[in-house]
C-alpha cells in the first residue's frame, strides 16, 4: 500500500542487459522462476486476466520515443504506458470527457486496447539501461539496481526516479508546517565510484611485450584429444532414491542474510555512506510477513513442483516417458525430510527461510547431486552435437604473461597463472610417467556442474596423458582452497 494514495506504488528494477531482464520479468509476471530460484509468490505483481501489472522496457524503445519515431504501434504504446504509471484518469474538459494525449486513440483502436490511462495498473518495471531521465512517475517507492553503475551521475539519474513527490499536501502549522515525508527505498545502487584521473602527458606508452602460444606441427605425437560435454544424465526409472548419508545439512545464517534490517529513510550522506541520524524515520525490512504469509507446506508443495521440471531437463529424452504426476509426490516427501532432517535453523533464523535464495538453490542443488533412480539406472554423458572432439592443435592464442618453454606437450609453451601451477607444470614435463601435458588455457576443457541451482563450468589446469599401454589421461588441479571443491568432485 502507499498510505492514503489510492494509486499502487510502483517497484523498479533497473537490470544489466536484455537476458537478466526477460528472467526478472518471467520470474515477476509469469511467476516463471529460473532454475535453483523460488517462485516469487507475488501476486500484485502478476499478469492476468488481461490486467499488466508488470512490464519490460528496452533503452531502444525509450529512445524511439522519445525522438517521435516509433518503428511499430507496441513501442508507441509502450511509450503511453510509461507516461501514465500511477495514472487513474485522464484530465478532463470543462465537458467531463477525457483528454486522450495525441495519437492514442488510433493506437488503441488498432490494437484494441482499452482507453484506460495503459499504466494505471502497473505495479513493476523491469528495464535495461533506461529511466534516468525524462520520466516524470512521482509514485516509486522501491528501485532495485541489478547493473554496473560506473558513474556518479548515473547512480544519481537512476536514484531521481524515486524523488518525484506524489503529494504537496503540508502537515502542521505556522513555522512548523512543512511537506509530509515520503520514502523511497533504494537497493544496489552505490553512491560512491572509484575516482580515476586522465591521463595528461604526450609520452607515447611504451610497446607491451606478448608471447605466442601455439600447438606445434613437429610435436603432433604428443597431441591430446578430449570430449566436448554438455551434461550428465541419468537413465531414469519411475522411483527415485537419495543417498541421505551423503546429503550434508544445510545451516541458514542469519549473520549473513539478516531477517530484519533497519533502514534510514532518505538518501546517503555525500561519502556515499548510509546514515542512521539526521531527518528521516527509521525503516524495517524483515522476514516477518513473507514467513506468515507463506504456509511451509505450500512453500514444499512449490518447490517439488520446480524440482520435477528441473529434474526432467537434466534428464534429457530418457526422463521424457516419466509422467510429472508420478515424480511429483515422491519429491514433496524427499523435500520434506530434507527440510525435517538436514536444515538447521538457529534462532533467529527459520526454517521457512530455506525456501529463499541462495538456500533455495542450494537445497535443490544437493537433492539433484544425490538423487538417482532406483534399479539400472545409469549416469550417461551428454556430448555436444555440433562441435567434434577437442585437441590441443587447436590451441593459438597472445598472451602478456612471461610463459616458460616446455618439451612433453603440443604446445610450445606454458603459462602460469600462479606459482604452484609453475611447479606443477616443471613436475609434470619431468615426471617419467607423463606422456604428454597440456596447461587448460586457450583450449576449451571443461566439466560442467550445478551450483546454487545455476550451471557452471569447472576448468582443471592441466590434462595429462600418461605412459604405457592404451591411451589414459588424467586431469590436475593446483588449488590451495576451494568453497566448491565438493560440487566439482562430484
Amino acid at each position: 500500500t502507499n498510505g492514503t494514495d489510492p494509486r499502487p506504488p510502483v517497484f523498479i528494477a533497473v537490470c544489466k542487459n536484455t537476458r537478466l531482464a526477460r528472467l526478472m520479468y518471467e520470474w515477476l509476471a509469469e511467476d516463471s522462476p529460473p532454475p535453483g530460484i523460488p517462485s516469487a509468490g507475488l501476486a500484485d505483481f502478476r499478469n492476468k486476466d488481461g490486467v499488466v501489472n508488470t512490464i519490460r522496457v528496452d533503452s531502444t524503445v525509450v529512445s524511439e520515443t522519445d525522438s517521435g519515431d516509433a518503428r511499430s504501434d507496441l513501442n508507441g504504446w509502450m511509450r503511453f504506458t510509461l507516461d501514465t504509471v500511477g495514472r487513474l484518469d485522464w484530465p478532463r474538459d470543462r465537458q467531463g470527457s477525457p483528454m486522450y494525449p495525441e495519437g492514442f486513440l488510433a493506437i488503441a483502436e488498432k490494437l484494441e486496447k482499452p482507453l484506460h490511462p495503459p499504466g494505471r495498473d502497473v505495479r513493476a518495471i523491469v528495464s535495461v539501461g533506461m529511466l534516468t531521465e525524462g520520466w516524470d512517475c512521482n509514485t516509486v517507492t522501491h528501485i532495485v539496481g541489478l547493473r554496473p553503475f560506473m558513474s556518479q551521475l548515473l547512480c544519481e539519474q537512476v536514484v531521481g526516479r524515486g524523488l518525484r513527490r506524489a503529494s504537496y499536501e503540508t502537515e502542521g502549522e505556522g513555522d512548523a508546517e512543512r511537506l509530509g515525508e515520503e520514502v523511497a527505498q533504494v537497493f544496489g545502487v552505490p553512491f560512491q565510484v572509484v575516482p580515476f584521473k586522465a591521463n595528461k602527458g604526450s609520452v607515447p606508452k611504451p610497446v607491451v611485450k606478448t608471447w605466442r602460444v601455439r600447438a606445434l606441427p613437429e610435436r603432433a605425437e604428443l597431441e591430446i584429444r578430449f570430449p566436448r560435454v554438455e551434461g550428465f544424465v541419468f537413465e531414469p526409472s519411475s522411483e527415485i532414491e537419495v543417498n541421505w548419508h551423503g546429503l550434508q545439512t544445510l545451516t541458514i545464517d542469519p549473520t549473513k542474510i539478516p531477517p530484519e534490517v533497519q533502514m534510514k529513510a532518505g538518501l546517503p550522506t555525500n561519502h556515499g555512506r548510509p546514515t542512521l541520524y539526521g531527518p528521516g524515520k527509521l525503516d524495517m525490512a524483515s522476514l516477518s510477513a513473507y514467513r506468515e504469509e507463506h504456509r511451509l507446506q505450500t512453500r514444499i508443495a512449490e518447490a517439488a513442483r520446480e524440482l520435477v521440471k528441473v529434474y526432467r531437463a537434466q534428464s534429457g529424452e530418457a526422463a521424457s516417458g516419466i509422467h510429472p504426476a508420478v515424480l511429483y509426490p515422491q519429491f514433496v516427501k524427499l523435500i520434506q525430510r530434507f527440510v525435517s532432517t538436514r536444515v538447521n535453523a538457529p534462532w533467529p533464523a527459520a526454517k521457512a527461510d530455506v525456501f529463499l535464495a541462495p538456500y533455495y538453490g542450494w537445497m535443490v542443488e544437493r537433492l539433484l547431486d544425490n538423487m538417482k533412480p532406483v534399479e539400472g539406472s545409469v549416469e550417461r554423458v551428454r556430448i555436444e552435437r555440433h562441435r567434434g572432439p577437442g585437441t590441443t592443435a587447436d590451441v593459438e592464442y597472445a598472451t602478456r604473461k612471461e610463459p616458460f618453454a616446455v618439451t612433453k606437450s603440443h604446445v610450445n609453451f606454458v603459462v602460469p597463472d600462479s606459482q604452484w601451477e609453475r611447479i606443477a607444470a616443471y613436475s609434470l614435463d619431468t615426471h617419467p610417467a607423463v606422456r604428454s601435458f597440456v596447461k587448460n588455457s586457450g583450449l576449451g576443457f571443461a566439466i560442467p556442474y550445478v551450483h546454487s541451482g545455476q550451471g557452471h563450468d569447472y576448468l582443471p589446469d592441466f590434462l595429462v596423458r600418461l605412459e604405457g599401454p592404451g591411451v589414459r589421461h588424467v586431469i590436475v588441479e593446483t588449488k590451495g582452497h576451494d568453497d566448491r571443491l565438493e560440487e566439482k568432485q562430484s
